[in-house]
């Protein structure tokens, strides 16, 4: 599976993947290792820990900077959102998360890792 994921493949057909488990088990390294692949592989990657990029999210919008981060999270090829629900999300951060999802619908590939069991 994880030789599929580094091939690209997910990438070109615009997949997400979600990685799961408890603190120490890679989460983050695998999310990483699979970007820097992308990387060398000539594509547009970003990565954000979801508690700082909410945070970037609500100055962007004090300073009318939001609308362009947005575009910016929404045209790249590969975004990594890493730690997602460390903690309880706000209407706000929930209206955000889910634009950035649905800019990104078909556009471009996400990985999210998090803690939280995909029952929760």
């Amino acid at each position: 599976m994880f030789h599929k994921l580094a091939a690209g493949d997910g990438i070109d057909r615009k997949q997400n993947l979600l990685v799961i488990g408890p603190t120490g088990v890679g989460k983050s390294w695998i999310a990483c290792a699979l970007g820097h692949k992308t990387c060398r592989d000539n594509r547009s990657v970003s990565y954000h820990r979801v508690p700082r990029l909410l945070e970037a999210l609500a100055l962007a919008r004090g300073d009318g900077r939001y609308g362009r981060l947005l575009k910016t999270l929404g045209r790249v090829q590969l975004l990594i959102l890493d730690d997602w629900g460390l903690a309880p999300l706000t209407g706000e951060q929930r209206r955000d998360l889910l634009e950035i999802m649905d800019d990104r619908h078909e556009r471009g590939s996400t990985i999210v890792t998090s803690q939280v069991p995909v029952e929760h």
